[in-house]
Parts: C-alpha cells; structure tokens; sequence
C-alpha cells in the first residue's frame, strides 16, 4: 500500500505541457499539484503560437474564440529567391488545418482545463527542490510568494522549459549546445496582408541555420520574424529581421507594417533528450527537447508529451512499483513509440542538411525538406 502523500503528483510549469500532464493525470484519479513561477501565464511570448488542429483535437482541445487568432488553411513555402509552392488545402476541405493562437490565452486556456479536471494552481511558485523520503515518496521545496512551503509527492513533473531546473536536480544535463539553439525575434504588425496560410521563406541569405516567416494574427494582425543559428552568422536575429523586411522579395508588401508588439527568445533545435526520468522524476515538453528539430515548433509536441506523461503517471502510479528512474522509464519507451522515434529521425535529417558544406545544396535540402513536412502524406506530420 502507498504511503499517504499531499498529492500524487506535483508538475512544475503550466505551459502545455505541463498543464496537460496535469489534466490527464487527474482524468487518470491522481491528486495533482501544479506549479508556476510566473504570476501571468504565457509571458513572455516566445513563439509564433502555430497548432494544428489534430494537435489540439488528440489533446481534448476545442478551439476557442477565447485564443484563437486565426484558423490556418496551409502553407506557402519559398526559397530565398522567392520561388513559392503553396498547399491550400480550402481546395479540399472547409474546417481549418490549424490555428495561430494567442499564447498568454491560450496558456490560461490550458490551465484551467487542469483546474476545471481537478488539479491545484499554485502561480507565483518557484520549486526549488526535491529531498527522497525513506518510505519511497519525496518531498518537494516550494517558494510561495516569497515563503517556503514543502508538500510530499510520489512523483516531480518537470515542465519547465528548456534550462529545467527539475531536470538539474536529478544531474540530468540540459544544456543546449549554441549550435542547436535558435536565436528568434519577431514583430507583431498591422498593414500586412494575409491569406489564412502559414508562410515559410528558408534561404542562408535571409535566416543562416533557420527560416523567416509571415503568420497570420488576426484583427489585421500578422506576425513577422525569423530564428537564426548564431554560430552561422556574425550578427543577431534583430539584424537579419531587419534586413528580411526591407530587402527580401517581400519587402514591397512589408513595407507599411506598422510594428505593435516585439518578441524574441531562444528554441532549441536539438536532439530529445536520451535520458528524460530519474528517481521520482520525469520531463516532458521544451524541459525534455520535445521540440520539433527541422521547424521549431513545440506546441503539438508540448501537448501530445503531456498527454503521454499524465496517462502513464496514472497508470503507474495505480500499481505498487516504487518511481525509480528505471520503472518511469516506462513513460520514456512510450514517448518514443508514439512520438520519439520520429523526432529522432527529423533530427538526424536536420543533421544531414547542416552537415553539407554548399550553401545553395544546404538552401535546397532545407527548402525541400519543409515543404515535404507539410505535404498531407508526409510521414513526419505527427510531429
């Protein structure tokens, strides 16, 4: 019989991921505990907020005008001379094929779907660590506005972002070479038209390592940015952006854009990590490299490890083993069935474009290998 604890499960981060491992985890009878440092959900933005809408729909995600921007109907790829292919799939279909979301709503969205399920909020609550308790559960260090509060678990979801602090505690290495970290700015404008596409332009010449784009928001909103490899240039994705706008075959149309709102970050465009569970702990989402390594994208990602997490944690934890990092493996071996295994294949092809010396070949792999990701048979959809 399990020792009684303050709450099976206690998930730090209230992303996607983690709200989601939450929701399934309470769906699955376990008492959840979520927890954020940040006192107002989804900031700062630091993505272009893209989901498809199977993405949302395998996570038990109605759309909402409550976050949604705008629904998507495909894609425009170019290469850096401004050569398109365009996939509308309105040709075929009447319901959307994703959505651009606001992320803060969309992020509240998420975590109240938690709390609706079951799950405590805690927001403003920073975990600072975990002490394994001889009866096989843990007890987990809280700052709560500013005062320490411990509460016991059997299990600590790290969901908190790329430098993971969870993922420290158990001497998991999270950090990410400079090589595969993106360096992302863009601009929030008005007076940019849009088609309901998403719009993709690779090419050395205006993202080194990376690509531009132009997404629809909404309300005659659109987002406009780029993510660069910073050891392939000597200057900083601002720059590039900069250049992109007033020089690329789209600078006629992005020349009114009246810029509302900055955002920028870094994404990783690394390889998952090969070790995801420790003794009472398990990562998932950007904390674990859940993140699309050819696109950039980790929303879906986000929401389908959350999902795999949350599922497996209840059943698990359903049974007598104690969480050794050896049996939450399991949630590891999942992940890959379901998932992992196809995200190691896009990074070994994203490897392989990278690792080709000609610019213009490089150019031409990269311009390819998007296109073919969001053709409808393409076999790497899922990610």
């Amino acid at each position: 019989m399990r020792v009684k604890v303050d709450y099976d499960l206690v998930v730090v981060g209230s992303g996607p991921a983690g709200a989601t491992a939450a929701r399934a985890a309470v769906r699955g009878g376990l008492r959840v505990l979520l927890v954020d440092k940040k006192q107002e959900l989804g900031a700062p933005i630091q993505c272009s907020g893209a989901v498809s809408a199977n993405a949302l729909a395998r996570a038990d995600v109605a759309p909402d005008d409550e976050f949604v921007l705008e629904p998507v109907y495909g894609f425009v790829a170019y290469d850096a001379t401004g050569a398109a292919e365009t996939l509308d799939y309105r040709r075929y279909r009447a319901q959307p094929l994703g959505y651009v979301v606001d992320r803060r709503r969309f992020d509240r969205h998420l975590a109240g779907l938690a709390e609706q399920a079951g799950a405590e909020l805690w927001l403003k609550t920073e975990a600072t660590g975990h002490s394994p308790r001889p009866d096989g559960t843990t007890e987990v260090h809280l700052t709560r506005y500013g005062r320490p509060v411990d509460v016991t678990a059997h299990v600590v979801v790290g969901a908190d972002g790329v430098q993971s602090q969870v993922g420290r505690w158990a001497g998991i290495q999270t950090r990410i070479k400079l090589k595969e970290l993106a360096s992302c700015f863009q601009f929030v404008v008005e007076g940019v038209e849009t088609r309901g596409l998403l719009e993709i332009v690779t090419g050395e010449r205006w993202a080194p390592g990376g690509y531009a784009w132009v997404f629809p928001k909404g309300h005659g909103h659109a987002e406009v940015g780029l993510g660069v490899a910073r050891t392939m240039t000597d200057h900083d994705a601002r720059w590039h952006l900069d250049r992109f706008m007033s020089e690329s075959f789209l600078a006629d149309r992005l020349k009114g854009a009246r810029i509302v709102e900055v955002q920028g970050g870094g994404v990783p465009l690394a390889a998952p990590l090969k070790r995801q569970t420790a003794d009472h702990i398990v990562l998932v989402g950007d904390a674990a490299r859940h993140v699309n390594p050819i696109t950039g994208g980790g929303i879906h990602t986000a929401l389908k490890g959350g999902q795999i997490a949350g599922t497996f944690l209840a059943e698990f934890l359903a049974g007598d083993l104690p969480p050794t990092a050896a049996h939450l493996d399991g949630y590891h071996r999942r992940w890959l069935a379901e998932l992992g295994d196809t995200m190691w294949k896009l990074y070994e092809l994203k490897t392989s474009i990278f690792r080709e010396r000609d610019p213009r070949r490089r150019d031409a792999l990269l311009n390819s290998t998007m296109t073919d990701y969001f053709r409808p048979d393409s076999a790497y959809r899922k990610v």
